[in-house]
């Protein structure tokens, strides 16, 4: 047998679009834009193979992909290139834990909610919060189902979001909210931080959400921002970077009502941008509006400890018009992955980690200074940062590729006006050799 499994055939084919009533596969994509439709083909792969020339030509092909395993990557951006212990995929790895599903019977899955309660108690505890649900598909969808969540509660329509949160977060966002006919509204920076005057501008306003760090790398000032969200009558949210809480102050001491963000920092590969683990926590006086499921502890007839869902707001579960989301299966996997990292590196490791991701970020941004460059919007700053480059960001990109360096982000991607600057990030990962080739690469630049 030449294959692993065994393909579709042209009878098969024919069978299924006479049984659904079309006369050929292009019938099934007429309504899918040609403009958005993928004009290439499998030229390269050829006719269906035998099991081992397909793992070759494949393999080849992977093979043209520059990744983290070959090069230094300054690239950060939300999906970061970070130490995982590991003991992290040897856990995985196990099949009680790879197969894992929903716990739907808790009397059979005992291990799989604890591990759950596990991570939301360690979740709890780096943010500050009260509850923490059992994950969500990634750090952006959560900061959006969060917004949701605040318009429904607060009864008002007006989001706003500081120009410092991640852009596509922005996209995200307008799109959930164009259904209910939600308004997106947004505060500009100054200096590099949330111009949060502007807010008094603003009525309706359900919530207001900052990132921490924010998108460009620098700290935000929490507790202003949550006095002057609670001023205007809505809920303050936070998108933070669990690795940064290593070092900062937790939003939840700060002010924050909700505080959302991604766990891909805490051992899960960056996989050339997903799946990751969107975390969600809330104070107490949310905790029956929280989307997802949460996992209790109690005690059975015996007084045995166990574990049980206390909480689970989808519709699956509950009367539809109780149900506060439609966010489906969460990332269990991912939130044990994530949980199995911080256990492994515990309170003490969790700073040091992040404190070595602050020193590395500011002994390159020093050096960047010194050798002519400019910072943008200097200040207090986590470990990324904005770099003014002499040429296009775009094109310097490609001439670091060749020096065998992933760069930073072109800022161009999302704003015209900064198409000379790039979104630098330098994780505890990067050698101080490292930090110098990529100083020198940029210098090279300026005779490009």
């Amino acid at each position: 047998m030449d294959f692993r499994y065994l393909p579709m055939t042209q009878e098969d084919e024919q069978q299924m679009l006479q049984t659904i009533g079309a006369d050929s596969i292009e019938d099934l994509l007429a309504d899918i834009p040609a403009s958005v439709r993928d004009q290439g083909t499998l030229e390269e792969v050829g006719i269906p193979l035998p099991e081992t020339d397909l793992i070759r030509t494949l393999s080849k092909l992977a093979d043209q992909n520059m990744n983290t395993k070959q090069y230094p990557s300054f690239l950060g951006a939300g999906i970061y290139d970070h130490y995982a212990p590991a003991v992290v995929n040897h856990m995985l790895l196990r099949s009680e834990f790879y197969t894992a599903y929903t716990p739907y019977q808790p009397e059979i899955s005992q291990g799989e909610l604890q591990a759950i309660f596990e991570y939301q108690t360690m979740i709890c505890e780096l943010t500050g919060m009260d509850v923490a649900n059992s994950s969500m598909y990634d750090g952006i969808t959560a900061l959006a189902e969060a917004a949701m969540l605040a318009c429904a509660h607060k009864k008002k329509k007006t989001i706003v979001l500081s120009d410092g949160v991640h852009p596509e977060a922005h996209d995200v966002v307008r799109t959930y909210a164009n259904g209910p006919g939600l308004e997106v509204a947004t505060l500009p920076l100054t200096h590099g931080e949330t111009a949060i005057e502007q807010l008094e501008t603003l009525d309706d306003v359900a919530c207001v959400i900052v990132q921490y760090p924010n998108f460009y790398g620098r700290v935000e000032d929490l507790q202003a921002l949550a006095d002057a969200t609670h001023a205007k009558g809505g809920l303050f949210i936070v998108s933070a970077n669990p690795l940064a809480l290593g070092l900062l102050e937790a939003p939840g001491k700060l002010g924050a009502d909700i505080t959302i963000g991604d766990c891909q920092p805490f051992g899960i590969p960056q996989s050339f941008g997903g799946p990751t683990c969107g975390y969600f926590t809330t104070t107490k006086a949310l905790m029956r509006k929280i989307p997802g499921r949460l996992v209790g502890q109690t005690v059975d007839e015996e007084g045995k400890r166990g574990f049980v869902l206390t909480l689970q707001a989808r519709e699956q579960h509950i009367r539809r018009d109780k149900a506060t989301s439609n966010i489906c299966s969460n990332q269990a996997l991912n939130a044990l992955a994530a949980s199995i990292a911080m256990s492994a590196l515990g309170k003490r490791g969790i700073r040091e980690l992040a404190t070595r991701n602050l020193q590395t970020a500011y002994a390159l941004k020093k050096s960047l200074s010194e050798a002519g460059f400019r910072i943008i919007d200097d200040g207090p700053s986590f470990n990324e940062f904005v770099v003014e480059l002499p040429i296009d960001a775009n094109e310097a990109s490609k001439q670091l590729l060749k020096e065998g360096i992933i760069g930073g982000l072109p800022l161009g991607t999302f704003d015209e006006s900064r198409t000379n600057q790039m979104l630098v990030c330098a994780t505890e990962l990067r050698t101080k050799e490292e930090l110098d080739h990529f100083v020198t690469a940029l210098g090279g630049l300026t005779h490009a």
